[in-house]
């Protein structure tokens, strides 16, 4: 569940204004009981949770009383995920929705907020619920229960209503005295300035100038070490992140990237350091491998059965197909939290945490990253184009050659992609534009190797059930539609190295 919400600051005395024209024409506001919630919070000794964004909480009286929620990157939305429990000892799957933050820290009680609320719900005409308005005194107890700090702040929760309900009710509170509040959680405000330092995670933060060499990678490093982390808790509760995105995917292409960096940037960083680092990413991305490819699998056969509506496939065959996907994927997310609830991913997100503050860089770190870094991205851009000797490259594929030579270049030119990639914000111009070439050229190699893997996995679907003629026949027509998709991009590709490999592009990399 996502919340939207915006947090308004009042006096004492403030009166809550008529919110019934911010309704629909003929909705209206409804007054609901006033209720007393008291909530204790949850973190580790040095607020680990808490700096980071994030609250794990118990509410006594609520059906769901234990409840994490979760940056989105976006001020006033949060991931909302409630489950049932007593109190005292948390549900361990919330304990493991927020493990990248506490990293396996003891959690225990840190604050204690009660709150007196009087919600009104801001309704349609039929009656249903557009928005609450939430007007809520707080108060602070401390282990005895005594009130140590206390304040009165507004909430508007978005529900069925849209941002503009939101923005029309903000109108009207700040024309009755209330100030658009920064939105500081309850407990956060509760446990003080210790709670709102610096996230033990360092953020990108964008490069100056003229930043060094180790700058580049740092920033490289935390933006991959970030984008690992923060689709952590999504995969464990299996959420999309987008229509065309799956957190298993944005997982598995941090851990891509960053080893990728890791290697193309060797010189930069302390061997000792970088090498176990690349192991560990390699584990992981591993133990997602399954779950990415099962997820693409099932999207592509229904993309594929669907290509041609004027010659349908069978839909019984199709669905067996794809629930024979569905037991793979079942399975290997299976692997896939085994892997995340293991010392070994807890040691190894310790050690992102780390890297992402802290890089090791070597002396030549120091230098220009104009000066150092191009020669560096020409390492895996000439084992893409097979310069100096090596076997075949990018410019010299076969469209009569093996799939496996096609897979080959696939990995170089992932490398190749995301050096350039990393390097483009700094050195801009033509690194830039040889970025998106790259791109196309590995859309194209991405979309090669995806139908290879499909025709062969509708064939062995086929091959475990030799008596159903049926799904034999639509896996061979799915086969064929995915090797037409083969010559296409074998025949398109040509053209996309050639814009790629121009020379414009390239010099900056001599």
């Amino acid at each position: 569940m996502v919340e939207e919400e915006r947090k308004y600051e009042v006096a004492e005395g403030f009166v809550l204004p008529d919110l019934s024209a911010s309704a629909r024409p003929g909705g209206g506001v409804r007054a609901l009981p006033a209720v007393t919630l008291v909530a204790t919070y949850l973190d580790t000794a040095d607020l680990r949770l808490a700096r980071a964004g994030v609250s794990l909480r118990h509410r006594e009286g609520d059906e769901l009383p234990w409840t994490v929620k979760l940056p989105t990157g976006s001020p006033g939305i949060r991931h909302e995920i409630s489950r049932a429990g007593a109190g005292g000892v948390p549900p361990v799957e919330l304990v493991e929705l927020v493990t990248v933050f506490h990293r396996g820290a003891p959690l225990a009680p840190a604050a204690v907020v009660r709150t007196v609320r009087r919600a009104y719900e801001v309704h349609d005409p039929a009656g249903g619920v557009l928005a609450e308005v939430v007007d809520d005194r707080v108060t602070v107890l401390d282990s005895a229960g005594v009130t140590t700090a206390g304040w009165r702040e507004l909430e508007v929760e978005r529900k069925a209503g849209d941002g503009a309900l939101l923005d029309r009710i903000g109108v009207v509170l700040r024309e009755a005295g209330a100030r658009a509040g920064s939105f500081v959680p309850k407990h956060v405000r509760a446990l003080g300035m210790a709670a709102r330092g610096e996230p033990d995670l360092v953020a990108p933060a964008g490069l100056p100038a003229a930043p060094t060499a180790g700058a580049v990678v740092t920033e490289a490093v935390r933006r991959e070490v970030r984008r690992l982390l923060a689709h952590d808790p999504l995969v464990r509760l299996r959420a999309p992140v987008g229509d065309d995105d799956t957190a298993v995917h944005q997982m598995r292409v941090a851990c891509r990237r960053l080893r990728g960096d890791l290697k193309t940037f060797a010189p930069l960083l302390r061997p000792g350091w970088a090498r176990p680092l690349r192991a560990e990413l390699g584990w992981l991305a591993e133990s997602l491998g399954a779950a990415r490819d099962a997820e693409v699998l099932r999207e592509r056969l229904r993309r594929t059965a669907g290509a041609d509506p004027t010659s349908p496939l069978d839909p019984a065959a199709v669905d067996r197909l794809d629930a024979a996907l569905a037991a793979r994927q079942d399975e290997a997310m299976v692997g896939v939290d085994a892997a995340l609830r293991s010392p070994r991913y807890l040691a190894l997100v310790d050690a992102l945490v780390l890297a992402a503050r802290t890089p090791r860089l070597t002396p030549p770190a120091q230098a220009a990253a104009g000066r150092v870094l191009p020669a560096l991205v020409a390492k895996p851009w000439r084992k893409l184009a097979g310069a100096g000797g090596r076997e075949g490259g990018a410019g010299a594929l076969d469209p009569l050659g093996p799939d496996e030579r096609w897979h080959d270049v696939r990995k170089d030119g992932k490398r190749a992609r995301s050096a350039v990639t990393a390097v483009a914000p700094v050195l801009g111009g033509e690194a830039v534009r040889l970025g998106r070439a790259l791109a196309r050229v590995q859309d194209l190699l991405g979309e090669h190797q995806d139908a290879v893997v499909a025709a062969q996995t509708w064939l062995a679907v086929a091959d475990d059930q030799p008596q159903n003629h049926r799904l034999a026949v639509t896996a061979g027509r799915l086969v064929e539609r995915e090797r037409a998709t083969v010559r296409r991009v074998r025949a398109e590709f040509p053209g996309a190295w050639r814009r790629a490999s121009r020379q414009r592009r390239t010099r900056w990399l001599s």
